[in-house]
């Protein structure tokens, strides 16, 4: 059998077995994003069915992966609705990013990871997977509550924190010095601020030249546009990533439309991708001596998100059982925690263990974000109940 041969077999049962693998996390209504890694897990290094013949191409699909993925997350959000939510959520921003980042450098120092490790767990467990969050409040059909707006708002300060912590990340992972430091995050803030302004005043522009009323042209151009844009912010050393999202803000109205709907069956394809090269890299024997610290950043993690969503949420005057469902939409984390231990790993900057961890800790969430938030409104109006029934709710202690 020729090599080609091979790598096209590979291909197409990594392909077909995606599927399969989608579509059982559709019936049993779930992130399909733990069973991709899982996959991953099965057929990577130590895994039951090694794959080694589609390396170059899955490497590079994961990149494409990381960077739709982020286009289409800017195509969600003009620059007004990122400023306005900006000035609206900081307060909560910064009290999620508190919270939710010191868990993992927590772990990663008593790890013995040192700062580098301490800073890419901090960020880990920090950023919630708005991908995730986004499936689940619309099948939720929870789009137009009151709590939403919330959510969404942190979400978008989450995303601009990315933005600066993203290119500061890749500096400190190759080892540059302070000066390089400083000017990588100093590039960052300069790109994004005149990315805001340009699309601000002058984002029709920007759509119009993407634009096109044939749909071929306008997917190659789109897609050009976003591949020829995250190439040049890397070269920068600013995130691909950082460099797509920035691409998606500048794109407004009708076209952004037009953008998500033709990119999202591209997006899901080389993000599925994205997901198993992360878990084929990942030896699954490394997994169980971290599972315990993967637990405590599961449990511990949950706790301050749905506090997180809470205080948000009692801060615009929303009720009880809205609070809850805001800090609930806030626990999944996935592809930005997993795009963040990627560029670690890839840099082998820190410790082999850290990829385990990361996939371990993503593999709980992808789970626990979903079914926390389909199951905290029916516990809240449970409890509610009670106490309106005159049988005292159990104690916060409990």
């Amino acid at each position: 059998m020729t090599d080609t041969a091979l790598e096209l077999i590979e291909l197409g049962a990594v392909f077909f077995g995606l599927g399969l693998l989608g579509r059982l996390a559709g019936r049993i209504g779930l992130s399909p994003i733990p069973l991709y890694l899982l996959g991953g897990l099965v057929f990577g290094t130590g895994g039951l069915v090694p794959l080694g013949g589609i390396d170059e191409f899955t490497s590079l699909a994961g990149e494409i992966g990381v960077v739709l993925l982020l286009l289409l997350l800017g195509l969600e959000y003009s620059a007004a609705e990122l400023v306005t939510g900006l000035k609206r959520s900081w307060l909560a921003g910064l009290l999620d990013m508190v919270l939710n980042a010191a868990p993992g450098a927590a772990v990663a120092l008593i790890l013995g990871w040192g700062p580098i490790g301490a800073f890419v767990m901090a960020g880990v467990t920090y950023i919630s997977s708005s991908g995730i969050i986004a499936k689940v409040l619309g099948d939720l059909g929870r789009l137009g509550n009151r709590e939403t707006p919330v959510v969404l708002s942190i979400l978008v300060f989450e995303d601009l924190v990315m933005a600066l912590y993203l290119p500061i990340l890749t500096a400190v992972l190759v080892g540059v010095s302070l000066v390089g430091g400083l000017t990588a995050v100093g590039i960052a803030v300069g790109v994004l601020a005149v990315v805001l302004v340009v699309a601000l005043r002058y984002g029709r522009y920007v759509s119009a030249i993407v634009d096109s009323p044939d749909r071929e042209v306008f997917l190659l151009k789109v897609l050009g546009a976003a591949l020829l844009v995250a190439g040049f912010a890397s070269a920068m050393q600013v995130s691909a990533a950082v460099g797509a999202f920035l691409l998606g803000i500048a794109i407004s109205g009708s076209t952004a439309e037009n953008a998500t709907k033709m990119l999202e069956p591209l997006r899901d394809l080389f993000a599925a991708i994205f997901f198993v090269v992360f878990g084929l890299n990942t030896d699954p024997a490394s997994i169980p001596p971290v599972l315990g610290w993967a637990v405590v950043l599961a449990v511990s993690t949950t706790l301050t998100k749905l506090a997180t969503g809470w205080w948000a949420a009692r801060r615009q005057g929303i009720g009880a059982l809205g609070r809850a469902r805001a800090g609930a939409a806030l626990v999944a984390r996935g592809e930005f925690s997993i795009v963040i231990a990627g560029l670690a790993v890839s840099y082998a900057a820190v410790a082999d263990e850290l990829a385990a961890l990361a996939t371990a800790y993503v593999l709980l969430m992808a789970v626990v974000g979903p079914v926390a938030a389909r199951v905290v409104e029916p516990l809240a109006r449970a409890v509610r109940s009670r106490r309106t029934d005159g049988v005292p709710a159990p104690s916060a202690g409990r």
